[in-house]
Order: C-alpha cells, then structure tokens, then sequence
C-alpha cells in the first residue's frame, strides 16, 4: 500500500465522527486501492455471531448475510478459522453450495476474504468482491496490506468508541448518585432520620411502586424544589 494510502486513512481517523463513518470510508477507499474490487465489506462477530459492520458503496445487498443464514461462505470461514479464502470462480467453486448460486445472481465471479487481527473480537475478516473470474488475484498483496492496515485503524476507532462510552457511563453514574443523595437528605431533614435509613426508605418505596431508585429520587428532588422554584417568580 503506497504511503498516501496509509494518510489517506489516517484521515480518515482523524475526520470520522464515530466508528460507522471510519468503517464506510475504508470499505470505499479499498475498491479504489485493491485492484479487481468491484465491493468491499468487514465481518465481525459479537455477541456471538457475525454481522457486517459496513459496506462499500457497491456492495450487492444481502451478499455477506446470506453468508451468515448458510454458516458458511468466504467471509465466514475467514473470519471463524482466521485463514485467507480466496474463490477465483465463484462458478467454478464447490466449497459453499449453498451461497454460490446467489452471490452469482448478483453478479459476482470472485471473492477474497482476508482475516482481520482485531482487539477484543473473536473473529473478523474484510471481505472483496470481483465482477470478472480471477479479478482478485493480480495483486493480493495489496489486498493483505490493506487488511493489516484496516485492522489497526479499527482497534483505534473501537478503543475510542469504547472510551466514549466509559466516559458517558461515568456521567450517567455520577447523576444519579447526585440526585440520590439530595433526595437523603430531603429525607433526612424531613424524617430526622440518618443516611441509612434514608437510603432504606427509598429503596423499599422504589421496590413497592415498581419505579426506579434514581427515578423515584428525581421526582422527590423535584416536588420539594418546584414550589421554592415558583416562590422565586
């Protein structure tokens, strides 16, 4: 892969908004850099089965899930065994029977899957797709690059994707346990009662009206600060 392929998805990186947009510009990008890719798409597996996490502009629809319906198919054995597959003809190929026929009604003759070392994924592959037989197999070493380098600019995105998430977690945390604690000590001043059986309180009344804690404290908090809100008016 040149080098102004490898900044081109450092852009990439830079400029997505989130994993989807990162996702979307390496699929386009590698039918313009792999030569016979007419598509291109990444398999992943969570929670314990595959899907497809995006898809080039060119991807016929439904060629990776029908893939993951048959459990089996290039993309799949890629990702599950993590060993290159590569079918020249699709017309001339017997190792999925059950998948060949339709990804020749789309249109499609060749096929490359290349496995994707990806952190925190138990399977993984890129996936291209060729118009014409034997389109893939002029230069798969670019094809191999690029799968290497796609892999670590998708390690990035999901730590990031990952952090985000983490740090949004915190905040949701950290509000709720604010507006429990104000509605202790609501209790505490109104009940003359400690923390404890403050907290024991909410939890029972949370338990009897089948409301969430941090909900049922959000409505104290706002029936005693709503009439102090209107005396201000």
């Amino acid at each position: 892969m040149s080098s102004e392929t490898s900044d081109t998805l450092d852009q990439a990186m830079v400029r997505s908004s989130g994993l989807d947009t990162l996702l979307r510009d390496l699929t386009d990008r590698a039918v313009q850099e792999v030569p016979g890719a007419a598509a291109c798409s990444i398999t992943v597996r969570r929670g314990g089965r595959l899907l497809t996490l995006a898809g080039s502009d060119g991807l016929p629809s439904g060629l990776d899930q029908r893939q993951y319906e048959n459990g089996s198919g290039p993309c799949v054995e890629a990702a599950e065994t993590g060993v290159e597959q590569y079918a020249p003809d699709l017309a001339a190929e017997s190792r999925w029977p059950a998948y060949t026929p339709y990804a020749l009604a789309k249109g499609v003759r060749c096929a490359l899957a290349v496995p994707l070392a990806v952190e925190g994924e138990t399977g993984a592959a890129i996936n291209y797709y060729g118009l014409r037989p034997g389109a893939l197999g002029t230069d798969r070493d670019t094809a191999r690059t690029f799968a290497a380098r796609a892999g670590g600019a998708i390690d990035v995105a999901l730590r990031i994707e990952h952090q985000r998430q983490s740090a949004a977690d915190v905040r949701t945390a950290l509000l709720s346990r604010s507006v429990i604690d104000q509605a202790i000590g609501i209790l505490m001043a109104r009940e003359r009662i400690d923390a404890r059986d403050a907290l024991e309180r909410l939890r029972r009344a949370s338990q009897h009206r089948n409301v969430k804690l941090r909900d049922l404290c959000d409505q104290l908090v706002e029936k005693v600060s709503g009439p102090a809100s209107d005396g201000r008016k």
